[in-house]
């Protein structure tokens, strides 16, 4: 076992478990959704837009820190700090992934109100991620000059501005073009 893989093992664990809690709770919203709808309840669950969107964008970010990691595997050896890192962001993702939807979807009419709740919290961590990953990226010198381009930096800067600007705007409609416009970026630079 490389010591890339020994690292990995972990930091595969937490997303991989983030990944789940996603599924989770869209399958705890759809059930919910599929039971309201059997029973003819005129007070019908809505699971809305901007959950949802979320959870797509939520996915496609953390596919892009496991491909992180998998870039800067030659770059990694196992210290306690490098596994106390490693478990810490991880787990803040874990977090992030674990309030997109809520454990207990019957307590909402709509999933927006819980969305409206607690994506602060969730943008928030994410931009805290982005901004360890910088700084860890910053610190090692065959890198720094790599990512310190006007383009590595503008998409970067337009990435957090979105997410901020989904922290301050309480729009639905707003928060849903955000929400795309995010999703919509990942699929451009993963496909270009």
């Amino acid at each position: 076992m490389t010591e890339f893989e020994f690292i990995f093992v972990l930091y595969a664990l937490l997303l991989g478990l983030s990944l789940v809690e996603l599924l989770s709770g869209l399958g705890r919203a759809l059930e919910l959704e599929f039971a309201r709808d059997a029973e003819g309840r005129d007070e019908s669950f809505r699971i809305g837009w901007l959950t949802p969107l979320m959870a797509v964008f939520v996915m496609l970010d953390l596919m892009s820190f496991w491909m992180f990691a998998w870039t800067m595997r030659p770059l990694l050896s196992v210290t306690p700090l490098t596994l106390l890192g490693v478990m810490g962001f991880a787990s803040a993702y874990y977090l992030a992934a674990r309030l997109v939807f809520p454990g207990d979807p019957d307590r909402f009419h709509q999933l927006d109100t819980h969305y409206f709740r607690v994506s602060r919290t969730i943008f928030g961590i994410l931009i805290a991620l982005v901004g360890v990953q910088w700084a860890y990226l910053l610190s090692i010198p065959q890198i720094r000059d790599a990512i310190l381009t006007p383009v590595g930096v503008g998409l970067t800067a337009l990435f957090v501005a979105l997410m901020a600007a989904a922290m301050i705007f309480r729009n639905r409609r707003v928060q849903a073009v955000l929400l795309v416009a995010l999703s919509v970026r990942y699929l451009v630079l993963y496909f270009i």
